[in-house]
Parts: structure tokens; sequence; C-alpha cells
């Protein structure tokens, strides 16, 4: 894959775990996108939804493993479906491709631990995490996304993780508000302090339009691709466990308790993203709750 790849505008998926739920699949404890791979039944609803993704204008779709990491598999006693869930993702993905050979296979590697926190386990439990996801994942893929990562830590981990496999990477760190991650570390600590050796650039992931404007000039500024996977939640931010504990109490969609916002429709953000390509911006996509119809209108301002 060329690594100037995100030097020009390019346009990534949108929020597939919500889409998912969108469109029929029941949840399932907080397995979320991950009993589309689980239940035969669902494998093709996940195709498809790549490909209205694809129909839509992205030229990346990020493989369906947010929630196949293994501390969520095991909160859902299927830690054993861990390689299955992992490779099935893989497939799905590479079969999209297969039918558009046009567009590239992002292995997406997400927070190892809880979500938008900061994962304070032992380095060596979360590289090794990384990288058993990450091993799995590599066959079906062209590159690898750092998916909604919350500090500078795991960052390096993920990284460091996937070395043996010499594949570029897309850094998705996340910011819930204002203009720090969950571990007070600016988007600059990252490029200061990380290797760019296959650095294809980087983005806030799982961020509301009006964070991300917050953090442009910044961003902007660091001399690499830079873009955004924005979500249409009405809130993010969260403490150590609190995610999980909403998670477990609710019906299984993460809407019921981080909110929906109605007031983003493909024609509103697509007025933030003209904004950010205004700034530079190259790499566009969508997170939680933007839907096909949001990618389209990003499509059409590139």
């Amino acid at each position: 894959m060329n690594k100037n790849f995100f030097k020009k505008i390019r346009i990534l998926d949108g929020g597939m775990g919500q889409e998912l739920l969108a469109r029929g699949m029941d949840p399932n404890g907080t397995l979320w996108s991950a009993n589309a791979l689980l239940q035969d039944k669902y494998h093709k609803l996940l195709l498809d939804t790549h490909l209205d993704f694809i129909k839509s204008g992205a030229e990346v779709i990020i493989t369906t493993t947010f929630s196949t990491r293994r501390k969520r598999l095991l909160d859902n006693d299927i830690e054993n479906k861990f390689e299955y869930l992992n490779k099935k993702a893989g497939e799905i993905a590479k079969k999209a491709k297969e039918l558009n050979p046009h567009i590239f296979v992002a292995g997406g590697l997400p927070p190892q631990d809880d979500t938008y926190v900061p994962d304070t386990r032992e380095d060596k439990m979360i590289k090794k995490d990384f990288y058993d996801q990450a091993k799995v994942l590599n066959p079906y893929i062209d590159f690898f996304y750092l998916d909604v990562l919350s500090s500078l830590k795991e960052i390096k981990l993920a990284i460091d993780a996937i070395k043996e496999f010499n594949k570029p990477y897309l850094i998705g760190a996340h910011i819930s508000e204002g203009t720090k991650m969950p571990s007070n570390e600016s988007v600059s600590d990252i490029i200061y302090k990380i290797e760019h050796i296959n650095l294809l650039g980087l983005i806030l992931s799982c961020v509301s339009p009006e964070n991300y404007e917050k953090n442009l000039d910044e961003i902007k500024n660091l001399g690499i691709p830079f873009g955004f996977k924005l979500n249409a939640f009405k809130k993010t931010k969260s403490t150590k466990g609190s995610y999980m504990i909403k998670y477990k109490k609710s019906s299984g969609n993460p809407n019921e308790f981080l909110g929906q916002r109605k007031d983003l429709t493909p024609l509103k953000m697509s007025e933030f993203v003209k904004k950010f390509k205004n700034s530079g911006a190259t790499i566009f996509g969508g997170c939680c709750e933007t839907r096909p119809e949001h990618i389209k209108e990003m499509f059409l301002l590139k």
C-alpha cells in the first residue's frame, strides 16, 4: 500500500455497530457488532452493510472487530470464540473487497480493555492483546487502524505489537471533550513520541464535529495527513468502568446511555466536513450513528 495514500482526500466507512442494530441485528449482551459475526444468520447483513458503505463512496472499510477484543468476549463468556470471530470479520471484509477491488480493508484494533478511558493494565498484557488480534486479522487486511484509543501508552504499545507484520497503520485517537485525550495527553504528544516509519496519518475517532473543530488548529499543524471519524452520539465522556456498567444495564444498544443526536443529518454533518476539508483534512469518515447517507454526503465533497 502506498504510504502517501491519505495525502489525497479519502473516504472511510461509517458506524458499523449502530448501523447493524438499525438494520435489525438483535443486541446480545455487550457484544454489539460482534453479534453479527457470532450468528451465521447475520453474516449476509454484515456483508451488505459493508457494501452499502462502499456504494456510498467509502474507499476504506474497517473490519468489524471493535467488540471482538478478548476482554469483551470474556465479559460475554465466549472468549473461546476469539480467533473465529476475528477471522470471520476479516473474511467478510475481504469478500467485500473481492466484489470491489478498488477499496482497501483496514484491520481495526480497538482499546483492549474498556472504551473511552485509558488502559491502565501492565504493558505486557496490553501489547499481547493487540498482537493476538492483529495476528488473526493480518492475512485479510491492507493496513491496521488503531481504533478509538485513549492514551499515548496504548498507541505506542499497539504500534510495537504490529511491527512484525510490516504493514502501515492509521492512528484513531479519541478525545471525548476539550483538547486532551482521556489520558490528559494531546495529539501533538502522540506525533512527537511515536515512530513514523509506517504511519499513514492521524484522525480523531468517535468524536463530535464540534469537538473536532476545537482540535483542528493543533491537528492541522502536525505535518501529517489528518482527518476524522465523526459520531452522532450526545456524549462519550466516561470514567473507568462506567461505560461497561451502563452498557450492561442497557438492552444492548449504546445510544440508550450515550444518546443519539437527531440534529446531525447527513447534510448538517457535511457542513462541518466542508469546513474541515477547507482546513486541509484529507481523511473523511464516520463513527457511531453515521450511516451510508452521511458517507455519501462526505463523498460528494471530495
